[in-house]
């Protein structure tokens, strides 16, 4: 019960984090997707819009309404995570560890609160492994039904849910004992379930020349770099391991699962299978992207679920238990670090060293300027060319002021043009380079008026420069983006 209390008070402090901080970028792109529910997106499926479209509907058109979800389905994921180690597992009193190794790294602590498909994702995967762990426990075949519609939740969420979908895929296939299940009903049902939660992903996609499939299937590494890119690659993927699960649980973790690998192989545990094959395959398919390419740090969130589970129930050497409560502290104590540098920015770091500050950093008197500077300038409108930043002036401008986003994902949605025949306010990032705006026929404001600062008391988070433009009948590709209280 201890546990349960720790997990309640951490998940208050992930709401009120939530509610107190800007959305980041991204957090608004999302947000822009909520405003308009679509079957899927140029760059994920459509789960996490449902996610903020549920959370604004309760609470507002706020930082909180954006998050309110994360928190709660973290909460709720650790719970199940905790059953599921126990039905694997019974009686080693494996649940509330998992549950809190996975709380306490660095890619669960910060995806509570920051709104993005992996949210979504963490929790119909977890959601997925203790449906599992039920048919495991009881041998039950209506848990093929839920163990379907919760990784059909994951599929509608992300596309690298399909590793949730080989790993049981192998599971059923490496256990003699569990082949059975492939002439059950159920389990076909299941899998029934699976596709009809993603098929409206399927049917955007083929009304949209298959974007969203091509854009994401391109990210798949290619091997053909030299042997330094693919050193420095995999130096990076698994030096943010380290980092983002923090340093002691990534090690529990991967000694975790070569564990469950090991249980598998000589003991034929079947618990230990299922968990080998939600980690295994996805460890090695991650290592073997990062050869050709950059794997981001948040894709491999998804292997942790299971190799907390491993570390908690498969390490029961003395070495290992007292590795614990260490992990936790420590876990705990960099997360903490991150909130509190998010939420009060104690430390004067520069961007480079301060993520916080790239993403969350004085956005609201940002705002403020800019509004200021399209009143001067007489502006119809205010535009950006960067999908995020023209979301977060759509979700914290005035809501009179029209926003217009200019990129071709806009052609994705069914977003009205801009108007022509009047003037506007291109806000650009500096980090674009000196080259023109992509705006046709966009003149720069000249002196002190044309250049806008982001900062977060004395530290600059970003620079922007301002340039009077004009829509053209035809071009730019550009819509105007909804805003919040009904625009």
């Amino acid at each position: 019960m201890g546990w349960l209390l720790a997990l309640a008070a951490l998940t208050l402090l992930r709401l009120w984090l939530g509610a107190i901080l800007p959305l980041a970028p991204d957090e608004a792109y999302y947000w822009v997707w909520s405003r308009g529910l679509q079957g899927g997106y140029l760059d994920h499926p459509p789960m996490v819009a449902l996610f903020i479209r549920a959370g604004t509907a309760l609470v507002g058109e706020t930082p909180l309404g954006v998050r309110l979800l994360g928190p709660l389905s973290l909460a709720l994921g650790s719970v199940l995570l905790a059953r599921a180690a126990e039905d694997l597992f019974p009686g080693r009193r494996a649940g509330p560890w998992a549950a809190a190794l996975l709380n306490a790294t660095l890619l669960a602590g910060v995806g509570a609160i920051a709104m993005t498909p992996d949210t979504p994702l963490l929790f119909f995967w977890t959601a997925t492994i203790w449906a599992l762990a039920r048919l495991h426990a009881t041998g039950d075949g209506r848990w093929w039904l839920a163990t379907g519609l919760f990784a059909g939740g994951a599929l509608a969420s992300k596309y690298t849910a399909a590793l949730l979908g080989l790993g049981i895929v192998l599971w059923l296939l490496a256990d003699p004992a569990m082949r059975r299940w492939l002439l059950r009903w159920q389990t076909w049902a299941g899998g029934a379930l699976a596709l009809l939660a993603f098929a409206p992903v399927i049917a955007w996609n083929a009304a949209n020349g298959w974007a969203s499939f091509a854009k994401q299937g391109g990210r798949a590494g290619d091997g053909d770099g030299d042997i330094g890119d693919a050193l420095r690659y995999l130096g990076e993927l698994i030096g943010g391991q380290v980092g983002l699960a923090t340093p002691i649980v990534f090690l529990l973790c991967a000694a975790g699962a070569v564990a469950a690998g090991r249980e598998a192989w000589r003991a034929r545990d079947r618990a230990a299978l299922l968990l080998a094959a939600l980690v295994l395959p996805g460890a090695a398919i991650f290592l073997w992207q990062a050869t050709g390419s950059r794997v981001q740090g948040n894709w491999p969130a998804i292997l942790y679920p299971a190799a907390a589970i491993a570390a908690a129930a498969l390490l029961a050497g003395p070495r290992w238990l007292r590795l614990r409560v260490p992990a936790l502290v420590l876990g705990g104590a960099i997360t903490g670090a991150v909130y509190l540098q998010a939420a009060a920015a104690p430390l004067p770091l520069p961007r480079g060293a301060d993520p916080t500050l790239a993403r969350l950093g004085g956005w609201d008197a940002f705002l403020e300027d800019v509004e200021t500077a399209a009143t001067a300038q007489g502006s119809a409108f205010v535009a950006a060319e960067e999908y995020g930043l023209a979301s977060v002036l759509a979700f914290g401008l005035p809501p009179q002021r029209v926003v217009v986003a200019m990129d071709a994902r806009w052609r994705h949605f069914s977003l009205p043009a801009p108007p022509s025949g009047v003037t506007g306010l291109l806000v650009r990032s500096e980090r674009r380079g000196q080259w023109p705006p992509n705006w046709p026929g966009a003149e720069p404001i000249p002196g002190e008026a044309g250049r806008l600062v982001r900062r977060r008391g004395a530290v600059e988070a970003e620079a922007y420069r301002l340039w009077r433009v004009a829509p053209v009948p035809g071009e730019p590709p550009a819509a105007i983006l909804p805003r919040r209280g009904g625009g």
